[in-house]
């Protein structure tokens, strides 16, 4: 009885002391409003361009090896189910390399906007959403080779990405788009050749469906973080997330690889009296 008495005491001086220290802590009122932990970078468009040219051309495969040789073996290797909406199998148009600008999309606590409305009333309804609940504080940020990464809504049937604001993004500099969830209209997304590549087809819109949560910061995307101003190259092998630290690095050594591998089936190309094609160029 008397040692179960002191394995109490104990107890109930830990959860004291805890309390106490709890209390004393004097973070925790600017934890409690919420606080981020990992600072978002800035680079400068020079920046990008600088790193954008020491990737030209590079293939997911190559820039895998790049990594493995920084030491990042099965780093920034994204779920293989995200996947390009469409291939071009001649002149690889569905590639890109690109800037990760980053947003993140979360499902909404709200109730849906409903039935009953008349026309004017349910687009004046989905506008409000549109503007003051899931709107695109990413496209300011985008400029010439930009990837647009969402952080999406999960398991939400919503395609915050269709083939009016994909197009858009183009027109600002954007090489291509990568979401964790869904896109839309993807038909006309196809036949207008913007690189995307996604998990699955969607149908809906954002109003009811998802809101925004926070713009140009770390995001995970396929299983894998992202951080603004990383390095995204997508192929048909799937997508590579490259940390800015060590871009360079992977590169160089990326480059070197893809040189022989050229050089190789060159030589196996005239062997078996092929043209030469983009792909050995």
């Amino acid at each position: 009885m008397l040692a179960g008495s002191r394995i109490l005491l104990a107890f109930a001086a830990a959860a004291v002391c805890s309390a106490v220290t709890q209390a004393a802590d004097p973070n925790e009122a600017e934890y409690r409003a919420g606080k981020n932990f990992i600072a978002t970078q800035v680079y400068s468009a020079a920046d990008d361009q600088k790193i954008l040219k020491a990737f030209e051309g590079l293939r997911v495969a190559d820039v895998v090896d790049g990594m493995d040789f920084v030491g990042l073996q099965n780093v920034g290797l994204m779920d293989p189910e995200i996947h390009p909406l469409w291939k071009d199998p001649v002149t690889y148009t569905h590639r890109f390399i690109g800037i990760a600008v980053t947003v993140r999309y979360v499902p909404t606590q709200l109730p849906p906007l409903g039935g009953g409305h008349s026309y004017a009333d349910f687009r004046a309804a989905e506008s409000k959403w549109y503007n003051e609940r899931s709107f695109e504080p990413f496209v300011p940020l985008i400029r010439p080779g930009t990837v647009v990464v969402i952080d999406e809504a999960p398991n939400a049937d919503v395609g915050s990405i269709g083939s009016n604001n994909i197009m858009n993004f183009k027109l600002l500099g954007a090489v291509g788009v990568i979401t964790d969830a869904t896109a839309r209209d993807t038909d006309e997304v196809i036949t207008e050749k913007m690189p995307l590549y996604l998990r699955n087809v969607g149908r809906g819109i954002r109003p009811g469906r998802n809101e925004v949560e926070s713009v140009n910061r770390p995001v995970v995307v396929g299983g894998v973080l992202v951080n603004p101003g990383d390095v995204i190259v997508a192929d048909g092998d799937g997508v590579v997330v490259v940390p800015r630290a060590v871009a360079l690095a992977v590169a160089e050594y990326a480059h070197k690889i893809l040189d022989g591998h050229k050089e190789g089936r060159r030589r196996l190309y005239k062997r078996l009296g092929l043209p030469p094609d983009k792909s050995v160029e």
